[in-house]
């Protein structure tokens, strides 16, 4: 399989949440080819793709395959120029700005590593790719329709995601490794009008920027130091003209936390604020609430966690293994996990060029020059990516299958 000429078509022809169809049947051709017993259409466009090789564990091995509405400044020969109609009828650019493209690759270059040594270990294989992760919490999604009534239930998940750390390095954080999220669409209500008149409208873009500048003191104010959140408002719709107050503004707002203490006392803080400022402006409606994606914080099991980075420091060398800490992005692979009863280890895979983060690091730049997750500039280099994911996967996967 040539994984470099996979790469770039994956990463030249992204596709969103729930609408990766092309590359749905990428996987399930190459699984097919790979000899696997493969099941495609889980959760939609979800592909699975079993290798029974006798007695032993179940270990499954997930990738995520949608990208994201953003539009590619990479400069990158196999850029994607891709644009789509989303789910709310906006045309949108599409670009494998999280780095997908790179885990279904190392995936796909995993399995077929596993088919073709099957005098080496024994169990069953089962790799997942997996729709959704960005928007719709595809893992569940999977699950609900019959995830494990297809696949066995492993007796571990094993995964991994791209990041900007240097290329060629990875490792697992033990416990608590990346945020529970809760995501919302507000609506406020005002009473629309002229301008010119603004005593006749209840405004609701300055409910609105109220109520945004109110939520940025959840955190500074209502959470103790020694714990950690995030309260985020990405995005603020209102109005069509500049003499016309509207009669109502959205909000999306994203929350970020490590237990469910600080969770919980964060979302009642964040629902007080936002029913106390449209109370504050006089709405005679109260703000609507709309759920989005809610994932649970990813937890590595400790003993699975040391087993593998164990196992990686061997393969790799210990000067390649690092411990990234608890990462405040959020992942719904731990629902394949709890959904089995297995342990769940994820780790993080570099990408990003050695010598440019080593020169960012010395000149305290890292923000500035090197281009993170969901950034239009984000370009995982390919060699020692995937080489390195490759080899992750198998070697993890070998820990449990001999």
């Amino acid at each position: 399989m040539d994984l470099d000429a996979l790469y770039r078509d994956l990463h030249a022809h992204p596709e969103l949440s729930f609408a990766e169809h092309r590359t749905a049947g990428i996987v399930e051709q190459q699984l097919t080819d790979l000899g696997l017993e493969v099941h495609s259409g889980i959760g939609g466009t979800g592909v699975a793709g079993v290798l029974r090789n006798g007695d032993g564990p179940t270990v499954l091995l997930r990738a995520d395959m949608d990208a994201l509405p953003v539009r590619e400044l990479t400069g990158l020969p196999w850029a994607s120029t891709q644009t789509v109609t989303d789910d709310e009828g906006n045309t949108v650019p599409v670009m494998h700005a999280c780095g997908h493209d790179i885990h279904i690759t190392c995936l796909l270059g995993a399995v077929e590593e596993l088919a073709g040594s099957r005098d080496q270990w024994s169990g069953t294989l089962v790799a997942v790719f997996q729709p959704g992760e960005e928007h719709g919490g595809g893992a569940q999604v999977m699950v609900d329709s019959g995830l494990y009534h297809r696949v066995p239930t492993p007796d571990v998940v094993l995964g991994q995601h791209v990041t900007p750390l240097p290329a060629g390095m990875l490792g697992a954080h033990s416990g608590a490794a990346m945020a529970a999220v809760d995501t919302m669409e507000v609506t406020m209500h005002g009473r629309g009008g002229h301008g010119s008149r603004p005593e006749t409208t209840i405004d609701p873009i300055v409910m609105a920027a109220a109520t945004v500048m109110r939520l940025q003191g959840v955190v500074s104010r209502e959470i103790a130091p020694q714990d950690t959140s995030v309260v985020t408002v990405g995005s603020l719709h209102a109005g069509t003209k500049n003499n016309i107050i509207a009669a109502e503004a959205r909000l999306g707002i994203s929350v970020r936390s490590f237990n469910e203490d600080v969770r919980a006392r964060v979302l009642a803080a964040v629902d007080r604020i936002i029913t106390a400022e449209a109370q504050a402006s006089g709405a005679t409606k109260a703000p609507e609430l709309e759920w989005g994606e809610r994932y649970p914080v990813t937890v590595n099991e400790p003993d699975a966690t040391a087993r593998v980075n164990a196992a990686f420091a061997a393969e790799f060398g210990a000067e390649n293994l690092l411990d990234p800490g608890a990462l405040s992005g959020s992942e719904d692979v731990g629902n394949l996990a709890t959904a089995a009863g297995a342990p769940l280890v994820y780790w993080m895979l570099g990408g990003g060029d050695p010598e440019k983060v080593r020169a960012a690091m010395q000149a305290g730049t890292v923000d500035e020059d090197i281009p993170s997750n969901h950034s239009p500039y984000f370009a995982p280099l390919a060699h020692p990516t995937i080489p390195t994911g490759v080899r992750a996967l198998v070697v993890a996967a070998r820990e449990w299958l001999g």
